[in-house]
């Protein structure tokens, strides 16, 4: 490939972005940036990549002794409005890490999406049954608050925002969200794209950062693991998606070990290990109906590994 190559890539990714709803975008490789799209320092909404956020910072607790994922509910004495049936305190926080409870009480701060694939309640037991269910992830930040004895945007803040030298991100850019559906609140946050881009750094670099261990080597790995099949969407872990032969987003084949934080309305954390790279992508879903779809987010993820393409065939 030649420089010019390279040049026609970057143009062609750069008009796709203008063609959808994309905000910001940001390419890093080998930690260092390759492309800026948007505004960097604006703090988007982050929807539901919030559970990685709260996944790492678990295996922080977990390799503190201060967060035993074998524990059930009722051990914790944690139930909900409509209560909870013995065999559904009997799921473990194990289980609510990787979706799998097989508790369908509803939820506060879900999709539509989500709603319809719930299964009807009492359908499943704990641990049989994958499905993406936020009454899991909800319950599962009420676990960490009670666990950790710490708010979970503070405990973002100082253990990992600070120690990697995020830029923008304050504790105040996180908040509880309460709703009438369920006792349990969603976790929600602001991060801006050159923060979040840290964020995927530090998991790129197996929870390694500038000669500190922030996040357990080993539970990057664990939370990596394909747990459940997740059909067309790949597979998923503790609270991050992943490629599964190269399946995750329509129309794109993801180089092996590629896997991301997603949040709805078209906001990902794309690591792809395979190519030392870390992609971002966010939209201003404060205005409502702007979107990037999985099917458009596909079309331009293969317009970023032609450009990664182009720019590896240059410096060969």
């Amino acid at each position: 490939m030649t420089t010019t190559h390279a040049n026609q890539a970057r143009d062609a990714l750069l008009l796709r972005c203008d063609s959808l709803d994309s905000d910001a975008l940001l390419i890093l490789r080998g930690g260092v940036s390759l492309l800026e799209y948007g505004d960097m320092r604006r703090r988007f909404l982050c929807h539901s990549m919030r559970k990685s956020f709260l996944s790492a910072l678990i295996g922080i607790q977990v390799a503190r002794g201060g967060f035993d994922v074998s524990l059930t509910l009722a051990a914790l004495d944690i139930n909900d409005i409509n209560a909870l049936s013995d065999v559904e305190r009997s799921a473990t926080l194990y289980d609510l890490l990787t979706a799998r409870s097989g508790i369908y009480h509803p939820a506060n701060y879900e999709t539509p999406w989500m709603t319809r694939i719930k299964p009807p309640r009492h359908s499943q037991p704990p641990g049989c049954r994958w499905s993406y269910n936020n009454w899991d992830f909800n319950a599962l930040g009420s676990a960490y608050r009670q666990l950790a004895g710490m708010d979970i945007h503070r405990a973002f803040f100082e253990q990992i925002a600070q120690p990697i030298g995020m830029a923008d991100f304050r504790p105040q850019d996180g908040w509880m969200e309460p709703g009438a559906h369920s006792r349990h609140a969603a976790y929600p946050f602001r991060l801006s794209t050159r923060d979040l881009a840290r964020f995927g750094q530090l998991f790129l670099q197996q929870g390694h950062w500038r000669g500190k261990q922030i996040i357990p080597a080993q539970w990057v790995r664990q939370s990596l693991l394909p747990y459940s099949h997740a059909g067309d969407r790949g597979a998923y872990g503790y609270m991050w998606w992943l490629a599964r032969d190269g399946v995750a987003l329509p129309g794109c084949l993801l180089p092996s070990g590629s896997y991301f934080a997603y949040g709805a309305g078209g906001h990902y954390c794309l690591i792809l290990p395979a190519l030392d790279a870390v992609v971002v992508h966010r939209v201003n879903t404060d205005i409502a109906g702007r979107e990037v779809n999985r099917f458009q987010f596909g079309q331009l993820i293969n317009a970023v590994l032609v450009f990664l393409a182009a720019l590896s065939g240059e410096q060969t």
